[in-house]
């Protein structure tokens, strides 16, 4: 009779789901996807800088062609006025006031002093992000005000070079970017996205003046702690 006895039910698998197994490798895995689409994403957008000089309206461009422009109104910039940041095949402009001048030859070159690193966020921020050898840590995250999914992303002490400042970065299904907080404050998008222009142009002529300083003025020698800083102009502007 023990012969005719049913087969035994199959002992329950000790294996790991494919999501188990993957752990702490899934956020990492959805920000690269994400990234991977906002890469390719072409759109006109505002969004809604919060920094330590309260908030501002910043205007974000990303062309058909892959060229892209990012508007910062007064009080974004170190002691300038409205600057855009323009990126274009041939380099990184920076325009504001009667011209424009050539900062650096790609998004992540921009000089530590003129860089306002807004736009990291939207353009070389992107690479490492779809990297999955990056040398970062990636985790869900939250951030008040945006939508999507959100990732805080940190350089891993291992990186001599950190590839991405600390941040908390979040996409949308779409890959369009809904808000970024880092050390140059926070961005939240602030409307739907409207159709992207072919391309995108400098503002002004180029000119041959330097990069701005983003970085606080010193004071003048002699003035003391509670002097006037007196700001750099912007290229093709003359001191009054």
């Amino acid at each position: 009779m023990t012969g005719c006895t049913p087969d035994a039910a199959p002992a329950a698998s000790t294996s790991p789901s494919p999501s188990s197994a993957t752990g702490s490798a899934e956020p990492h895995a959805d920000l690269a996807r994400r990234a991977a689409s906002a890469k390719d994403r072409r759109y006109v957008a505002s969004y809604t800088w919060t920094g330590t000089g309260g908030k501002r309206a910043v205007a974000v461009t990303k062309a058909g062609d892959g060229s892209w422009r990012i508007d910062l109104p007064p009080g974004v910039y170190t002691n300038q006025g409205a600057v855009s940041v323009v990126g274009r095949p041939e380099g990184v402009y920076q325009c504001g006031g009667s011209g424009c001048v050539r900062a650096a030859r790609t998004p992540g070159a921009v000089p530590s002093g003129s860089d306002p690193q807004v736009h990291h966020a939207f353009t070389d921020w992107l690479d490492v992000l779809t990297d999955r050898h990056a040398a970062v840590q990636v985790v869900t995250a939250g951030l008040e005000g945006a939508s999507g999914v959100c990732f805080t992303v940190e350089p891993t002490t291992v990186a001599v070079a950190p590839p991405i400042t600390g941040a908390t970065l979040c996409f949308d299904d779409s890959g369009l970017l809904t808000g970024v907080k880092s050390k140059f404050g926070t961005l939240l998008l602030a409307g739907p996205a409207g159709e992207a222009p072919g391309t995108v142009s400098l503002p002004g002529p180029l000119t041959g003046g330097q990069p701005f300083v983003t970085a606080p003025v010193p004071v003048a020698s002699g003035q003391g702690g509670g002097g006037r800083t007196t700001p750099r102009n912007p290229p093709g502007t003359t001191r009054r």
